[in-house]
């Protein structure tokens, strides 16, 4: 199938989702309100995924800029495709409808259409976001993650939600859902790191062989702002040589080949900027393909290398990046 930029994969649960998508997650440098104008411009580009979470702690404002557009007969609530996300305070089952409302009380919609579980770690439940102990460390908690997933399934059944599905699990983590007795509705989507340096070839396989979307983020590196990047000496993903010569032969950006990378890999690439000309130049991956030799190259500089890797949370009995 050729891409367009109006393309949609089917998901297993037969709801569409948009092959390419715009994050909304900035650190807190940025304004909430820079959200809001940033989604609004990102719909007027063309972008009809919008990602976002509960711990962004944005969602009243992306949903003011879905809704304006929605308002001023850009779209139509139906074209938008919104993703949300269970932060890891509320595992247990029975926080998991009350987030889901509180989510879409903020964004002011009558459903989400992709709601995900954002880790599989999990911290002590209640309104706490962070909760630690007099030390200063994280305490965790650990609810069997099948009692979240059905709880979800619930609000999949309920209409509040239209598909489900995880983030930032491993293989295993998935599996655990897959095998799991009674199970009503497979994850839809898996939401994972994904870039040239960490191509997640294994995880898509297995991904393909049970019809689970794979969707990235950090899929341009990581911005070195504090408070988003955690290893400030990590390589620029957007300066790799092998990369720049690619886009160089193209006349496309760095950015953009490395978008088509993970799209011809049948990953949904979740971009994420401020800046109107940015998304533009982010959005437009649909005119130009790369070649096998192009693929294979940028295959090859892979390192296995994680922007996000979450060590702080690695004494979690659920922690799911021992890998790398």
């Amino acid at each position: 199938m050729a891409l367009k930029a109006d393309s949609r994969i089917e998901l297993n649960d037969g709801h569409k989702i948009p092959v390419n998508g715009f994050g909304t997650y900035a650190p807190p440098s940025y304004s909430k309100e820079q959200a809001k104008e940033a989604v609004m411009a990102a719909i007027d580009i063309g972008y009809r995924l919008i990602d976002s979470a509960s711990i962004y702690e944005n969602e009243v404002e992306v949903g003011e800029g879905i809704r304006s557009k929605i308002a001023d007969g850009t779209v139509k609530r139906e074209n938008i495709f919104y993703i949300g996300k269970l932060w890891n305070n509320n595992h247990c089952p029975e926080r998991v409808r009350p987030a889901v409302e509180k989510s879409l009380k903020d964004l002011k919609l009558e459903y989400i259409d992709l709601y995900l579980i954002h880790s599989p770690v999990e911290f002590k439940p209640g309104d706490d976001l962070f909760p630690q102990d007099a030390n200063g460390k994280v305490i965790f908690h650990n609810t069997d993650i099948r009692e979240t997933w059905k709880a979800l399934e619930a609000c999949k059944d309920a209409g509040l939600v239209k598909s489900i599905g995880v983030s930032n699990f491993n293989e295993k983590q998935v599996e655990l859902i897959l095998k799991m007795p009674g199970l009503k509705h497979k994850p839809a989507c898996i939401e994972m790191e994904c870039h040239i340096y960490l191509n997640q070839n294994k995880l898509l396989k297995f991904l393909k062989c049970h019809n689970i979307v794979p969707v990235g983020f950090s899929v341009l590196g990581s911005g070195r702002a504090p408070g988003w990047l955690e290893d400030q000496n990590a390589p620029k993903l957007l300066e790799d040589p092998v990369l720049n010569t690619i886009a160089k032969r193209l006349k496309r950006t760095p950015a953009q080949v490395a978008q088509r990378f993970l799209l011809q890999n049948g990953v949904v690439p979740i971009a994420k900027s401020f800046t109107p000309a940015r998304i533009k130049e982010n959005f437009n991956i649909f005119d130009f393909e790369l070649s096998e030799k192009d693929m294979k190259d940028l295959d090859g500089v892979n390192k296995n290398m994680r922007y996000l890797s979450l060590k702080i949370w690695e004494e979690s009995p659920k922690f799911p990046f021992h890998d790398c």
